[in-house]
C-alpha cells in the first residue's frame, strides 16, 4: 500500500521543524507529493483541518516510536499490539502504513544514536515542543492518551515506559500527573479512580466534584472533533472511563 491512504495529502505543521526532519526520512515520498495529493476542491478551512489531522497522526507515531523502544528493544509482540491498536482506533488503512512509518523511525533512531546516544531523545523533546506550539491543549491530551494505551497494550507498563511517557508529556506542555491519570483509566479499584481524577483520597467531596468538572471539561470529545471521527470516538471512550472513575468514587462516598 502506498503512502497517503491514512496520512496523506496536506501535511500541516509536520512539514517543518524537527517533525519535518523525521518525516523527510519516514514518509519522504508523501512530502514530495504533498499538496498535489490533496483534493483541489477542498476549502481553505478543510485543507487546514486535514493538515492538522495528518500532523497529529504523524506526531503520534513519532512519540510512539520513542515509547515502544523505552526499554531498549522492540518485541514482535509489541509491534503486533501496536498494529492492532492502529486497526481498532483508525481502521485497516492505518495498519500497513503506520507499521512502515514506525519501522522507518526505528531505523532513523539507530542511525542518529550511532553518533550520539542522546540524539533521538533530544529530537523527541524538540518534537514535543513543536507539538505544544501547534496543537491545542485538549488535542495534546488525546495524543498522550493514545501513547498511554500503546504503553499498556502488552499488559505491562515498565518503569522505563512510564519515564518515557512523562518525558514526552512534559515536552508537550503536559504534566506527570496527567500521565498517571491516563495510565489508570479503565482501572477497577478506588485507588485508580482517584488517580484518574488527579486527586488524593483525602480530598473533600467538594474537591472531588471540582476535580471531575475540570477533567470532564478538558477531556470532552467535542474538543478534538476536528481531528476526525476516529479520534473523537477514542475520546468518547476515554470520557466514559473518566465518568466511570467518578461514579466509583461517588458510590464509595455515598455522594450523589
Amino acid at each position: 500500500m502506498g503512502y497517503g491512504k491514512w496520512i496523506g495529502g496536506i501535511v500541516g505543521f509536520m512539514a517543518a521543524g524537527p517533525l519535518g526532519a523525521l518525516a523527510g526520512y519516514a514518509i519522504g515520498s508523501l512530502l514530495e507529493n504533498g499538496i498535489d495529493n490533496a483534493d483541489a476542491s477542498q476549502s481553505t478551512y478543510d485543507r487546514q483541518t486535514y493538515g492538522q489531522r495528518n500532523s497529529f497522526l504523524f506526531s503520534l507515531l513519532v512519540m510512539a516510536s520513542y515509547i515502544i523502544k523505552a526499554d531498549g528493544k522492540v518485541m514482535h509482540s509489541e509491534m503486533e499490539f501496536v498494529r492492532q491498536f492502529l486497526r481498532v482506533n483508525f481502521g485497516e488503512a492505518a495498519v500497513a502504513e503506520g507499521n512502515q512509518i514506525l519501522l522507518n523511525l526505528f531505523e532513523q533512531r539507530k542511525r542518529m544514536d550511532a553518533n550520539n546516544p542522546s540524539a533521538f531523545k533530544n529530537t523527541i523533546y524538540e518534537c514535543g515542543v513543536q507539538i505544544k506550539n501547534n496543537l491545542g491543549y485538549e488535542e495534546r491530551l488525546q495524543l498522550l492518551s493514545f501513547l498511554a494505551k500503546i504503553a499498556q497494550s502488552d499488559g505491562n507498563v515498565c518503569q522505563s515506559e512510564i519515564e518515557a511517557l512523562k518525558e514526552v508529556a512534559l515536552a508537550m506542555g503536559l504534566s506527570a500527573k496527567e500521565v498517571e491519570s491516563m495510565l489508570n483509566l479503565g482501572g477497577d479499584t478506588l485507588e485508580q479512580a482517584y488517580k484518574v481524577l488527579e486527586i488524593e483520597p483525602t480530598a473533600t467531596d467538594d474537591e472531588v466534584k471540582a476535580a471531575y468538572r475540570k477533567l470532564a471539561l478538558k477531556h470532552h470529545p467535542d474538543k478534538v472533533a476536528t481531528l476526525g471521527e476516529d479520534v473523537k470516538k477514542a475520546a468518547e471512550e476515554k470520557f466514559q472511563q473518566i465518568n466511570n472513575a467518578k461514579e466509583r468514587i461517588y458510590k464509595a462516598r455515598g455522594m450523589k
